[in-house]
């Protein structure tokens, strides 16, 4: 894989702030996180002990919706705000029913492109690029997405915890450009944070990300819907995240996430 000049350059990589990616790593595990990143993980787990689930939640989510896409026949995908890699990635739950869908990760931390390339030097249908989610229209016309991608062919595009992170025209307009430039039986895979499950923590926990360069913005289960208008919403809706498809008991699981799946027609 060939980086471009501008994924060589790391300035970028801020470790004297937290970022959402490393946030999630942390909570999810991982080691690829700065003092900054710990502390303000620690402070929304502070407000609230079960937001590390919800972040295993969301994974597993990602996984379930990922295999019923490769089961509908999609051998491409691409992750926006895909964060650093983890066990149970886009590429591992596809390759399980596909073995030859092609996968591109996009994120705009640099570490993630440091780190995925190189957990993914020798796999030539995976690829890891830096791009931001308010830059589609440029990052759909990438020559190395498009060395995997082919928009005139039905694809799945993942939108997981990331909408949450800009504002509400940013959002829309993110999520318009997906469904103008994907073929029809293509996918798109939305989750998304809410207040609504647990509105008396919710401030506190909103306070995690006052020092990033994003900040957090929750949303309710109607504005998220809307984000699916004019796709084919499947089964079982918008819900929390453990309630979408769940493969097993959900008592005690957590509502700070909702998510949904939209199918062009």
């Amino acid at each position: 894989m060939q980086q471009s000049e501008n994924e060589r350059d790391m300035t970028g990589l801020q470790t004297d702030r937290p970022h959402p990616a490393r946030i999630y790593d942390y909570w999810l595990g991982g080691k690829d996180n700065f003092p900054p990143d710990r502390a303000a993980a620690e402070h929304a787990i502070g407000a609230a002990a079960d937001i590390p689930a919800a972040a295993r939640e969301n994974r597993a989510f990602l996984r379930r919706a990922v295999r019923m896409c490769a089961q509908a026949g999609i051998r491409q995908f691409v992750d926006v705000g895909a964060g650093l890699p983890s066990p149970g990635n886009v590429h591992e739950a596809a390759h399980v029913v596909a073995p030859d869908a092609r996968v591109v990760y996009v994120d705009n931390d640099p570490i993630v492109l440091t780190h995925g390339r190189a957990l993914l030097a020798d796999n030539r249908t995976t690829t890891v690029l830096t791009g931001d989610i308010r830059e589609l229209d440029e990052l759909f016309e990438r020559p190395e997405l498009r060395a995997l991608v082919d928009f005139d062919q039905p694809v799945a595009v993942l939108l997981l915890a990331v909408l949450h992170f800009v504002g509400d025209e940013e959002a829309r307009a993110a999520v318009e450009h997906v469904r103008s430039r994907v073929a029809p039986g293509s996918y798109l895979l939305l989750s998304h944070s809410t207040h609504e499950g647990s509105p008396e923590r919710a401030a506190e926990v909103v306070k995690t990300w006052d020092n990033t360069a994003s900040g957090i913005r929750l949303r309710g289960r109607a504005e998220v819907t809307r984000y699916l208008d004019g796709w084919e919403i499947q089964e079982p809706g918008v819900d929390f995240v453990p309630l979408w498809r769940p493969e097993g008991p959900t008592e005690g699981t957590t509502r700070w996430m909702y998510a949904g799946v939209g199918r062009k027609l």
